[in-house]
């Protein structure tokens, strides 16, 4: 297991954040200067109640000027008092607005920082880090981070002025009672920082807890359906309260060592006050100090021993945005298995676009030795339909994906109008590509601006032409409020055929050169599909289309179909021309075509709109 890092290396894990506070380093600065003044007049405080001992309460009745002159200097020593009281509240007001409001603000800046980080990353890095753990770093280790920045730190280095200040102010008073007091405090020292260790490795150790508990419950609100139809209720519930119960487990460990560093602390500020307080006692009965002169040493020693306990509890926040700190930098630092080009070619401006695949070979990085592409040579004319057909497994979801650059290909290269596509921005290269999923995603929004993702921009007339041409505009005007219809979280207020079809207008919105279908009438019935398949007709127009197949019969008007199996290319050709060659695709062909009922072995072939797209790989 790995060491963790010693409290230096931890506290310059947090100077790394300086690039995010140094947009607002005049507010800081504000701030300084605010925390100065607040520290410096709380420091005259105990000077003022030392007069006031000595000189208003302390002079015999024989040595007073008159009532009216004792009246007065009483009356100034309070003003004088009410004076610094007041200066003091403004200072510490104002001070707490500002360090607040940078705290707020470089929160905000890290979330968002954070956020565009992941959102660059590509599949590959999602295959390791669960979005739970994304969102619970994104929330709970950036409050901590809002903690000692906006609250913490600043009440460190006033504790740390007021400790200095203090300890200056009890030397000047008495240097012999400040000798002991400063011996109390270096024996405070020394438990407070190994105590101060174990909080912060526990307090990582509780924020990875917490992470794997959020990651769980992630998962598993996503896969409601299936958690119920399986009837796995208690399960699941068993599983994130034993989660849960770790993570508890380890959060009060973290809290009893907090206590006992508390209760330490407190002990031994309460013994010193009573000690120095006994001792400063006997040098005022003794007369070699004044009464006025052990008050304010005494709340100097207070101020002393207050801000050694904020600073401890200062410490221990730290630490814990030291560990959170670490982790946020894991997000902020990780870079894209997907790299942008230095310089990017501009596409060149057609309105369709050819692709082609040479010698393309692909390994997914989970298993580095088993090819998902294997050596592929493939030529798409533009404006040409492509259908990819194959058992599970054979590579045909991979090739979009290799298409789209959610992978870098191994070996070969992929161009698209004779341009490769790594020589092309990201933006580029996927603005010329829509796609249709066999599981199409719906946000939270209503229907105009899911369809409208497609192009954000979009005129409302433009968003619900699409919608015509994808046969959604049927069923979106009778949902209750039209095109304005919030359609739940994942799409949950419409089926899946309805989904599909705005997942469809979407892309047909995009009005993209290259566009491809990933089984994307596979959740539309008999009739639906017939309808969306020529919503989608219109759709490829003019586009080059490639089509993810597994019902055959969805693709018989493609003009090539490009059968694969384990990677490779093992047949290509017409529907007529594959039916004769006895291959792979004949195989497929008989068991589906010899299953599947009269009508749909009539009906569906007969269109010349029937190109959609299935399973996923």
């Amino acid at each position: 297991m790995q060491a963790p890092p010693s409290p230096p290396k931890r506290l310059l894990l947090l100077s790394e954040l300086w690039p995010l506070l140094r947009p607002y380093r005049w507010q800081i600065l504000l701030a300084f200067v605010l925390l100065s003044l607040a520290s410096a007049t709380l420091l005259l405080v105990p000077l003022a109640f030392r007069d006031l001992i000595d000189f208003g309460f302390g002079q015999p009745a024989a040595e007073k000027t008159g009532t009216l002159t004792t009246s007065t200097n009483l009356n100034s020593h309070f003003l004088i008092l009410f004076g610094l009281a007041g200066f003091w509240a403004l200072m510490v007001a104002s001070r707490y607005y500002t360090v607040s409001w940078v705290g707020e603000r470089v929160t905000a800046d890290m979330r968002s920082a954070v956020y565009q980080r992941v959102l660059t990353q590509s599949p590959q890095f999602f295959e390791t880090l669960q979005t739970g753990e994304v969102l619970s770093r994104l929330t709970g280790d950036t409050t901590l981070i809002q903690t000692v920045v906006g609250s913490s730190a600043s009440m460190g280095l006033r504790s740390l002025f007021q400790f200095t200040g203090g300890m200056v102010m009890l030397a000047i008073t008495s240097f012999y009672l400040f000798s002991l007091n400063l011996g109390l405090m270096l024996l405070l020292i020394l438990p407070i920082m190994l105590i101060g260790r174990s909080v912060k490795r526990l307090s990582r150790e509780s924020q990875d807890r917490i992470a794997d508990s959020s990651a769980m419950a992630g998962e598993i609100l996503n896969a409601m359906p299936t958690v119920q139809s399986y009837t796995q209720e208690h399960r699941e519930i068993a599983r994130f309260r034993q989660s849960i119960d770790i993570s508890f487990s380890t959060a009060i460990r973290r809290v009893r060592v907090r206590a006992a560093m508390t209760a330490v602390i407190i002990a031994a500020i309460s013994g010193a006050i009573i000690f120095v307080l006994w001792i400063g006692a006997r040098q005022v009965g003794s007369g070699e100090m004044t009464g006025g002169q052990l008050a304010s040493f005494i709340l100097y020693a207070v101020m002393v021993a207050g801000s050694v306990s904020t600073m401890a509890e200062v410490w221990g926040d730290i630490m814990r945005a030291a560990g959170a700190t670490e982790r946020l930098l894991e997000l902020l630092h990780a870079e894209s298995a997907i790299n942008e080009p230095e310089h990017p070619l501009t596409p060149t401006p057609q309105e369709q676009a050819s692709i082609s695949f040479e010698e393309v070979s692909f390994y997914y990085p989970s298993r580095p030795l088993q090819p998902s592409i294997d050596h592929i040579s493939l030529l798409i004319p533009a404006g040409e339909t492509v259908a990819l057909v194959g058992p599970s497994g054979a590579g045909k979801t991979t090739l979009f994906q290799l298409l789209l650059r959610f992978y870098d290909i191994s070996l070969g290269h992929i161009r698209i109008n004779d341009q490769d596509i790594r020589e092309l921005s990201l933006q580029q290269l996927r603005s010329m590509i829509a796609i249709v999923p066999q599981d199409p995603v719906i946000f939270s929004a209503n229907a105009m601006e899911n369809i409208r993702y497609g192009r954000p921009y979009a005129t409302d007339a433009e968003v619900k032409m699409a919608a015509r041409s994808a046969l959604a505009d049927e069923f979106i005007e009778k949902l209750p409020q039209g095109y304005d219809t919030f359609l739940g979280e994942r799409g949950t207020r419409i089926s899946g055929g309805q989904r599909q079809r705005i997942a469809i207008a979407r892309a047909i919105l995009k009005n993209a050169p290259i566009l491809l279908l990933d089984e994307a009438t596979s959740a539309l019935d008999a009739e639906s599909e017939i309808l969306v398949q020529q919503g989608l007709n219109t759709a490829m127009q003019g586009r080059t289309t490639l089509i993810i197949a597994h019902r055959l019969a969805t693709v018989q008007s493609a003009d090539r179909i490009i059968v694969m199996e384990e990677g490779r290319i093992v047949e290509i050709g017409s529907p007529a021309e594959l039916r004769h060659q006895g291959g792979l695709y004949t195989r497929l062909a008989n068991l589906q075509f010899s299953m599947e009922p009269a009508h749909d072995k009539t009906s569906i072939p007969a269109l010349k709109t029937d190109i959609v797209t299935t399973n996923a790989h």
